[in-house]
C-alpha cells in the first residue's frame, strides 16, 4: 500500500508523486507504513535496539510504536524531550504542562523524575488501530502529532524563558544531529 502524498500536510520540502491510489476501506498500519510516511516527510529515522522506529531531533526524539494484539492494538507516538529540569523546578514545570494539556489535544505531556532527581518530559498521542483505520486519518493524525511534538518544544522554551539556552532557531529536522 502507498500513501497519497496529497494527504500529507506540508511538513518540509517537496512531496513525491503517489505510487498508486490509496487503498479502499480500513487498513491496519504497520512500521513499514510509518517509515514510508517519514520518508515522504523527509524525516530521518532509525530503528532502535528494541525494534521501535524513532525520528531524532537535536533536543528530543520521537518514537512510533505498535503495542498490543489483534483488536486491542495501539499505535503510539511518544516524544522524549532530552532537556533535563531540576526537581526544584518541577512545580513550575507541572503548571506549564498542565496549561499545555488543557489547551491542546496532543501530545499530552507528563513528567518523569529519574532516581538522580532530574525531571524530563514525555509527550504522547495514541490511536486504537486493531479494527482498522482509514489511511487518510492515520496519515493526518501521525503528521499532526509529529508537528505538535515539535511545537511543544518551542512553546516550552518560550514559556520557561529558555531561549538563551537554545542554539539556533529550533527548527531542526530529524537528522540534523547524529542519533
Amino acid at each position: 500500500m502507498s500513501i497519497d502524498p496529497s494527504s500529507i500536510p506540508n511538513f518540509g520540502g517537496g512531496q513525491p508523486e503517489p505510487e498508486s491510489g490509496p487503498p479502499a476501506g480500513p487498513i491496519i498500519p504497520d512500521q513499514d507504513l510509518v517509515k514510508q510516511l517519514l520518508d515522504q516527510m523527509e524525516l530521518k529515522h532509525v530503528v532502535d535496539d528494541e525494534g521501535d522506529l524513532a525520528a531524532p531531533w537535536e533536543q528530543f526524539r520521537t518514537y512510533f510504536m505498535f503495542r498490543g494484539e489483534d483488536e486491542q492494538q495501539i499505535f503510539s507516538v511518544r516524544t522524549f524531550y532530552d532537556r533535563e529540569h531540576s526537581i526544584d523546578d518541577k512545580p513550575r514545570l507541572l503548571e506549564v504542562i498542565d496549561e499545555w494539556n488543557a489547551r491542546t489535544l496532543w501530545p499530552k505531556v507528563y513528567s518523569h523524575t529519574h532516581d538522580d532527581g532530574g525531571v524530563r518530559l514525555i509527550g504522547e498521542a495514541q490511536m486504537l488501530i486493531g479494527t482498522g483505520v482509514s489511511l487518510e486519518h492515520f496519515v493526518s493524525s501521525t503528521v499532526s502529532w509529529v508537528q505538535a511534538s515539535v511545537q511543544f518544544d518551542k512553546w516550552l522554551i518560550e514559556q520557561l524563558g529558555l531561549a538563551a539556552e537554545v542554539d539556533g532557531d529550533g527548527d531542526e529536522k530529524p537528522g540534523d544531529d547524529e542519533a
